[in-house]
This record gives structure tokens, sequence and C-alpha cells, in this order.
């Protein structure tokens, strides 16, 4: 997997996606390429179509960010994707890591995590769990530290099951990977992580190739679990002070509603679980 025209790449993914329709260029005849043609987005964009052609292959890549913004207006980026765009045109070359950083959880924050009545774990920035509470395992059996939130949500039929809105959510979540991990794609963990799900999941390399970008948020999730039935989840997502990438990801129900009994439910049938037995 080559991640060496990381601008080049992303500028024709998204090329690829916007209709003539969408930027008002009239259709006829029968056209050999998905969505616009290089010179159209050059024109749209005020550039030449000699030097759009060098950003797409790599010849020229410290575009100005005017160059870029226009280049986002013309692909209809969102204010996530523009950002992304920018940080790949501000790009300078690194050298090649030569080992995986190891994340580490703040021994404050794991604490935490352990103590908190929610559902409660900490994703790294490849979405690696690195702590989680029993509540969060109950929830799902595939929170559990050392597991990966990509590699389940792709391969794990079983959890897979527990999202009745799982092609949305798949989707959200490539998204959100390509923003957290950004330019810095010469990481081992990246380059293993991203070619195991490449090979293993054609959904996954379909959502990958779109180049999509998303800031990961707060969000309302609906889980189908197996033992308390339909439930209606707020996730909120907290940055880590002092580690960098490391987000704390909380699951709460609102309050006096079937979702908080349920929750309850579980909560108590968890701790039923951890408790010795005499």
């Amino acid at each position: 997997m080559s991640e060496s025209n990381l601008l080049g790449d992303y500028v024709r993914a998204r090329r690829e996606l916007v209709t003539p329709e969408q930027v008002g260029i009239p259709v006829s005849g029968v056209r050999r390429v998905p969505g616009l043609r290089r010179e159209e987005v050059a024109m749209l964009a005020g550039i030449s179509a000699d030097y759009y052609l060098r950003l797409e292959q790599g010849r020229d890549r410290n575009p100005s960010a005017q160059v870029l913004e226009a280049l986002a207006r013309v692909l209809r980026l969102d204010d996530d994707a523009t950002a992304y765009l920018l940080r790949l045109g501000a790009d300078k070359p690194r050298r090649r890591r030569r080992r995986a950083r190891k994340e580490t959880v703040p021994p404050g924050v794991a604490q935490l995590v352990a103590t908190l009545p929610l559902p409660a774990y900490v994703e790294g920035r490849y979405f690696d769990v690195l702590a989680a509470n029993a509540l969060a395992t109950a929830l799902s059996p595939r929170l559990v530290a050392g597991a990966n939130r990509l590699r389940d949500v792709f391969l794990d039929p079983a959890e897979q099951a527990l999202h009745p809105d799982w092609e949305s959510a798949a989707a959200g979540m490539v998204a959100g990977f390509r923003e957290s991990v950004g330019t810095d794609t010469d990481d081992p963990r990246f380059i293993e992580l991203v070619g195991e799900l490449s090979l293993a999941s054609p959904r996954f390399s379909r959502l990958w190739a779109r180049h999509d970008v998303e800031a990961c948020e707060g969000a309302l999730k609906r889980i189908d679990h197996p033992q308390v039935g339909g439930l209606r989840l707020n996730r909120e997502r907290l940055g880590v002070g002092g580690a960098s990438g490391q987000t704390l990801v909380v699951y709460h129900p609102a309050p006096g509603t079937d979702d908080a009994d349920k929750l309850a439910l579980l909560a108590s049938a968890a701790s039923d679980l951890a408790r010795p037995r005499t």
C-alpha cells in the first residue's frame, strides 16, 4: 500500500465523487470517467489544467492555501474535509518510523474509567481499545483492552449485529479513522491495520477508497443488545489531556427512560458476574 501521494490521491478520489450536475456543468453524450474531469476541476478552481494534473500526480506538493480552498469549494468539501485537505497540502516529508508507538493510558484516566458507573473505554488514535470498564464489556464483549474497533466492526459478525444501522456506522468510523490519522501514515500500526482490513473486508476497501473525512463527535447511538433488547444511548467522545490521540468514550442514557432501566439491568448483571463466588 502506497501513501506517498496523499494529496493527489485525495483530490482524485473526491473529484470522482462529484457529478457535473452538482457544479452546473451540462452533460451530453457518454462520459468515460466517473465524476468530474481534471480539466473541469481546474477550470472551476481557476487554475491551469496542467497545474492540477501535477497536483494529482504528486509532482507539485506545495500548493497555496488559496488553491486548496478553491479545490475544496469545487469538490464540495465540508469543514472537516477542507481542514484535512489543508493539512495534506502543508505536510512535509518525514523519516519513516522504525517502530510503532506504544499508546499508554494515563493512570488517573484508567482509574476513572474503572470507577465510572457508565459504559466507558479509552480509544487510541488507531481505534485500539486501550482500557475499558466492565459495563462497556457488558455492552459489547469486544470492548476490552487489546481489541480494535475497526477490526471488530468490519470483521466480527457478532459486533455487526449490535448495530442496526451498521452501514452508516461503518462509513462514519472509516471517515473518523482517516481524520484521526491525518497525514501520519508511515506508522507501522497504521500500515498493518489498513492493509489487513483492505484484504479482509471489501466494504472497508470501498469506503477507504472514497477518502471521506469526518471528525468523530458525540452522537446518539442505537444498539440491539442480545440481553436487554434495543438501546438508545448518547455517546460522548472526550479528548484525554496529556495523551495525544487518545479519546475517552462514554455511553449514557437519557434519565428516566426505558434505556436507563435497561442499562441499569445490564449493569446489575455485569456486577453479579464480577462478584466473587463463595
